[in-house]
């Protein structure tokens, strides 16, 4: 069973108690109206991903009900790190000491 930490709670729980809400920190655009229909697309629905780290939001829908982000590695599906929303993206250099 995978646990994940909620940032929050400050708790192992079970995978089943969240929700994954895609990538995290994902810069919106100032203006949507005016985008183009291709960039507007490309906006909604072109995400990275990637092998190895990845950058995620999850929300905990039978805990507290937050959102929060997490960095977890796609290749062995190993949560680094999670971090309440609105924090900044961690340093590649924070998350390898994680990960030794």
């Amino acid at each position: 069973m995978l646990l994940i930490r909620c940032p929050y709670c400050n708790v192992d729980y079970p995978e089943v108690e969240f929700t994954n809400a895609g990538e995290a920190h994902i810069a919106r655009p100032a203006d949507p109206s005016a985008l183009s229909d291709e960039e507007w697309s490309a906006f909604l629905f072109q995400r990275s991903n990637p092998r190895g780290i990845h950058f995620e939001r999850w929300y905990h829908v039978h805990g507290c009900g937050r959102y929060f982000n997490a960095v977890r590695d796609t290749v062995s599906d190993r949560f680094l790190l999670t971090y309440p929303a609105g924090q900044p993206r961690p340093t590649m250099a924070e998350i390898e000491k994680l990960r030794s």
